[in-house]
């Protein structure tokens, strides 16, 4: 009797332990949270366990791949990126596809973010979906821009505005929007090649733009893109003072002041906003061509 008493409390126990474990999906939540918080390898334990669950679970495969990119191990990260890639539904296809082209813009290897990009930017025009579209233009665009290939990124700013354009019944308020961010494009280009006439003809153009817009969630650009151009054309004090009014939160913001401080000669502040860079964990752009940067630096520092 007591025998089968003993039994009985050891498998209640063990259900117990059983239905108390988390999920997969559970442990893909917490490694996302980890993550987000610059704890990437919390998350990737988590992720791994998950993935040993079920091998076949997207969202662990795609949270691994990101994780391992802000890590700096981007050919690790590819492999489960390729696999989320495989296992996307319709419905996640295009975030595993970006996230492929992230991994690559992690590396300034445009001409490869390009080949996952176009698939998803093609799958939106085929959808009729122009903004959404044009939205995946800029963000190639951008990728291409800030790994200095201008001629491939003003083509696909200008795809992206043509592509907008397309839209049926779109506002003047949003028609002015787009020539915004199209001018605005322009204007970086132009001091990416050292053209200040050209940029400031487009910063103005940019300007009348964004007035018609009438849009204040877009204010916060502006002054990113002044001083986005005074810094390519040299001017750091201007750049600086720019810089420090737009996006704190945007880490390719920065990493842009703290080059403008080195180049100012104050190396001292140059590494508190590189440090401040590495606070962001985003799998985008911006990121992508920050992260790497302040890593490099504060590394050169020490």
């Amino acid at each position: 009797m007591l025998r089968i008493l003993f039994v009985c409390l050891v498998i209640s126990a063990a259900c117990a332990q059983q239905t108390s474990s988390p999920s997969p999906l559970d442990l893909v939540k917490q490694a996302q949270k980890l993550s987000s918080e610059g704890k990437q390898d919390e998350a990737l334990a988590l992720y791994s366990e998950a993935i040993a669950a079920i091998p076949s679970l997207f969202e662990a495969q795609l949270g691994a791949g990101i994780a391992l990119d802000l890590k700096g191990n981007y050919s690790g990260a590819r492999q489960h990126l390729a696999k989320a890639i495989d296992l996307a539904s319709p419905d996640n296809k295009a975030q595993a596809l970006r996230s492929m082209a992230m991994s690559y813009a992690f590396e300034g290897e445009a001409g490869k973010a390009a080949k996952y990009e176009k698939l998803v930017f093609d799958d939106r025009v085929l959808a009729n979906e122009y903004p959404t579209a044009a939205g995946i233009a800029n963000e190639l665009a951008r990728v291409y821009l800030e790994s200095g290939d201008t001629a491939h990124a003003y083509k696909w700013y200008e795809k992206g505005y043509k592509t907008a354009m397309k839209t049926k019944n779109l506002s003047e308020a949003d028609k002015n929007l787009w020539l915004f961010r199209w001018e605005n494009a322009q204007a970086r280009i132009a001091a990416r090649r050292g053209q200040a006439s050209e940029a400031q003809k487009h910063i103005i153009a940019a300007k009348a733009a964004l007035d018609l817009a009438n849009n204040p969630e877009q204010a916060r650009f502006w002054p990113y893109l002044t001083g986005y151009v005074a810094y390519y054309l040299g001017d750091y004090k201007t750049a600086i003072a720019d810089l420090q009014r737009a996006d704190q939160r945007d880490p390719l913001n920065l990493v842009l002041l703290g080059e403008a401080y080195e180049e100012s000669g104050d190396k001292a502040q140059a590494m508190k906003y590189y440090r401040r860079v590495l606070a962001s964990n985003a799998h985008n752009p911006t990121n992508a061509f920050a992260r790497p940067l302040a890593k490099r630096k504060l590394a050169e520092e020490n």
